[in-house]
């Protein structure tokens, strides 16, 4: 009986293996797969919807557009609706100079103010790294503490320095830094600031991550062998931090494109950015087609470059290997 006993017992004991192996490979095929699911759901389908009502033609309804590409006629009203496809949504925007002007200005409103975050982050990035360790979780507090408040009312907030009769100008009018107030609010000089302000903690939190994991003995031996501060840094720390560099440029840059809140609010009625160009051609004209076809380019714009530039890295990488 205790052999039965002894032999009976083999088979589970053997498959539980089986079904932890089993278990270990379904989680790992859903750790992948969820990312997936998150880019079908919130972004892929939303651009279908999106570009599917930009080969629409603007009507008097609710929605305010003629469907195209419908279900209610059937399978075959479906494919039928591909012979009434036409793209002259997409051909407005290139005779009409507004577009190309606001998409060039978006582009270089965000450039700039993506250096000018650069140039202020960094040394943030290098000091919190370079800081004892005991206060470095005070410093990242410090730079996630402003994400506690509303981006509105900060946005707000700095009307209320910049205006001619604000704290700025107070300021330095009492200092006798300047004899009448500075004309900053509705330029483009509140747009750099209220841009600048609002995405540091996108450039500070990537760059001070690259710099944390750098090895400082690396700079003590440049030291060592006689190269100069300067020489030390644009060989050894700007390196070493150019994935951090480059993560916080486009996740400064990106939503800085399609910004709207800021150059509305800091900006004001003159500024010419995409971002303002969609917001009244989809509320005030209430033309749905041509936006999505302005948000859909916008979208092309700054997807593809960001695709070629991981497949050069992915092939830097293969070579280095």
């Amino acid at each position: 009986m205790s052999n039965i006993a002894i032999t009976d017992a083999g088979p589970s004991t053997a498959a539980k293996p089986l079904l932890t192996r089993l278990g270990a490979g379904f989680v790992s095929r859903l750790v992948i797969i969820v990312p997936y699911l998150w880019l079908l759901f919130f972004f892929f389908i939303p651009f279908i919807i999106v570009f599917k009502i930009s080969l629409s033609q603007s009507a008097i309804a609710m929605p305010p557009y003629t469907p195209v590409l419908d279900f209610t006629d059937g399978i075959s009203g479906f494919f039928a609706g591909f012979r009434d496809l036409n793209f002259d949504n997409y051909v407005w925007l290139t005779q009409d100079a507004l577009y190309f002007k606001a998409y060039v200005t978006s582009v270089i409103i965000a450039a700039v103010s993506t250096i000018l975050t650069l140039l202020v982050g960094f040394p943030i990035a290098y000091g919190m790294a370079r800081a004892p360790a005991t206060i470095r979780p005070t410093l990242l507090m410090l730079v996630i503490l402003p994400f506690w408040t509303s981006f509105l009312i900060r946005v707000y907030a700095w009307i209320g320095i910049l205006k001619p009769e604000g704290l700025l100008n107070q300021l330095l009018l009492s200092l006798h830094v300047i004899n009448q107030p500075l004309i900053i609010l509705n330029t483009y000089t509140a747009i750099f600031i209220g841009i600048v302000y609002s995405y540091l903690p996108f450039m500070v939190l990537p760059l001070y991550s690259s710099l944390e994991k750098m090895d400082y003995s690396l700079i003590e031996a440049a030291k060592d062998l006689g190269c100069p501060p300067t020489s030390a840094f644009w060989k050894i720390t700007l390196p070493l931090s150019l994935p951090g560099v480059i993560a916080g440029c486009l996740l400064v840059f990106i939503p800085a494109v399609g910004e709207f809140v800021i150059p509305d609010l800091l900006g004001g009625s003159q500024t010419l950015m995409i971002g303002k160009t969609l917001w009244n051609e989809f509320f005030a004209n209430r033309d749905w087609p041509v936006s999505s076809a302005v948000a859909v380019i916008l979208l092309l714009l700054l997807i593809v470059p960001i695709m070629l530039f991981q497949q050069a890295q992915a092939r830097a990488q293969e070579q280095d290997k």
